[in-house]
């Protein structure tokens, strides 16, 4: 029946999806509070809610929801409408929803414009087939997820706490813990380094840079090394200095293993390379191409749950000042207290600083909990799976912004969806499989809410 229902609105679910990802809605500062394509894109959400027959509201600009159901108690589902840049690297058109081998292309058809509509049409389908909610649901979404959750801790300030629910901006069957983030930037002076240039956004692994440095190098030895990492660069001779650029493998920052991180190849192979300068030892010395932070001593905060993980992410100079952002990812059991200890003896040198912007605790939830049993079983309901477990992540999401919240979904085990990548991608299948498991997630916490 639900499969059936959801063949029938297979025309009306994809062109809701293409028009969310038409909307290149990395966040910016030409429209408060974050930008006129986010301005615009919740506008588009919100019309969609109201043509499935949601209640909607419009929380100045940073956030929405659509609502049904009546009742004191509030069933939260959040996700996001914002995205990270696409960069390059594209088969198509980033944001011209393309469907080909049955897998749907564009930026933000799996992180997370996908779950939004999918969440939307399991409302949709609980409220044509005349379910009868026994709480309010509430289909929140919000224009700041990529950069800061601001646009959560507005609803918060304006609507109060939801009672349970969930973000489907991870994985499937659940999220049970999430680790804590510091994130920052160091900061050097360099005589050697004369313009750098690299990366998108600190939680991303570094795709491409492009660096001006002088002559007193080792150019063959720089070859050398690219070479023997198979990556591809250019080097170019420009009178007394030589302009590089060398590209890497993008990936999300809280799995920098996936990917292949420029800016570490780049200062590892100008240190082999001989150019003798302070930030080239520094990076080689205390980051080198580890992602874990090993060799500032941070193995010793590693825990059963997870590792820790240490992403560069942006690079740029400015004048003289030479800044790279710096995404952390530590394991759950730990605080961002001991952490910073850590960091500031392995990363905060003489003439060389590492500058602290953001500290996020880690989030643990119980896999005991009511909430939680009744998610796991809408999950198991729909595929059969009992084997998958529950997982700790690196990833951030908004249940560190919303109290009772917990991440489920929206991407299954096995999957690579490219996720801040080139060619991000969602099967078909996966995006009918997501509305199922959302339909039967939203009734059990009815239940469970009501009871």
């Amino acid at each position: 029946m639900v499969k059936g229902y959801i063949d029938n609105n297979r025309e009306a679910i994809l062109n809701d999806l293409a028009v969310l990802v038409s909307h290149n809605s990395v966040n910016s500062d030409d429209m408060l509070p974050f930008g006129k394509e986010n301005r615009a894109v919740l506008n588009d959400a919100l019309a969609i809610f109201d043509k499935i027959g949601l209640k909607t509201k419009d929380l100045d600009g940073y956030c929405g929801y659509g609502e049904v159901g009546e009742g004191d108690k509030v069933i939260g589902i959040l996700a996001h409408l914002d995205i990270v840049p696409a960069g390059d690297g594209w088969d198509t058109d980033p944001f011209k929803m393309t469907i080909k081998d049955d897998k749907i292309y564009g930026r933000g058809v799996s992180d997370d414009k996908g779950a939004v509509i999918a969440s939307a049409y399991a409302l949709k389908y609980l409220i044509d087939t005349g379910y009868k909610f026994k709480n309010r649901v509430r289909l929140i979404v919000g224009c700041n997820e990529e950069t800061g959750s601001k646009c959560i801790a507005h609803y918060v300030e304006k609507e109060g706490s939801i009672d349970m629910g969930f973000t489907p901006d991870a994985n499937f069957p659940g999220i049970y813990a999430e680790k804590g983030m510091v994130s920052g930037y160091i900061e050097a002076k360099s005589d050697k380094i004369l313009a750098i240039k690299g990366g998108t956004v600190s939680n991303v692994v570094c795709k491409e840079v492009n660096a001006k440095v002088t002559n007193d190098l080792d150019i063959e030895a720089l070859k050398r090394y690219f070479d023997r990492y198979d990556l591809e660069y250019m080097i170019e001779y420009n009178d007394d200095h030589y302009d590089i650029t060398l590209k890497g493998v993008a990936a999300h920052a809280s799995t920098p293993d996936l990917g292949v991180n420029a800016i570490n190849h780049l200062f590892s192979g100008l240190y082999e390379a001989g150019l003798e300068d302070e930030l080239v030892s520094y990076i080689h010395d205390y980051i080198g191409l580890d992602n874990h932070g090993k060799m500032i001593g941070c193995e010793a905060l590693y825990d059963e749950h997870s590792d820790l993980t240490l992403n560069l992410g942006v690079i740029d100079k400015v004048d003289d000042t030479i800044k790279i952002s710096v995404d952390i990812r530590f394991p759950v059991t730990r605080t961002t207290a001991e952490v910073v200890k850590v960091l500031d003896k392995g990363l905060d040198k003489e003439h060389i600083h590492f500058v602290k912007k953001s500290l996020v605790e880690p989030l643990f939830f119980d896999k005991e909990l009511p909430m939680i049993k009744a998610l796991k079983r809408a999950y198991t309901k729909v595929t059969g799976d009992e084997k998958t477990e529950m997982e700790a992540i690196g990833g951030g999401t908004y249940a560190k912004a919303m109290a009772n919240c917990i991440a489920f979904g929206c991407e299954f085990s096995g999957e690579d969806n490219h996720i801040h990548d080139a060619n991000e991608c969602l099967a078909i299948d996966s995006l009918y499989k997501q509305i199922m498991i959302y339909i039967e997630a939203i009734k059990e916490l009815d239940e469970v809410c009501h009871g």
